[in-house]
């Protein structure tokens, strides 16, 4: 647990090569990079959209929680983390 704790307190940012777009023919977010495009899902895209470098992961996850009027999304949001750290969009 103490190491979900320690990433809560990280700022992810999204990976310099990559740039987030609202793409209307897709009507979808996605990760545009030199070699391509990465279409996300809806809750990939909501979360990647609040990821700014300055923003602490818990306060990431209050927002969504807020936004979405939930609760309990922290393993959702950290596992979605992982992947998109693993795949190089996002530096912790």
């Amino acid at each position: 647990m103490s190491d979900d704790l320690a990433r809560l307190q990280t700022t992810p940012r999204v990976a310099p090569m990559f740039r987030l777009q609202w793409e209307e023919v897709q009507q979808s977010w996605v990760l545009l990079y030199p070699e391509g495009m990465v279409k996300l899902n809806g809750s990939a895209g909501e979360i990647m959209q609040r990821i700014d470098g300055k923003k602490t992961v818990a306060a990431l996850i209050a927002e969504l929680e807020t936004a979405f009027e939930a609760t309990g999304l922290q393993s959702d949001v950290l596992a979605f983390l992982d992947i998109a750290i693993a795949q190089g969009w996002v530096k912790p």
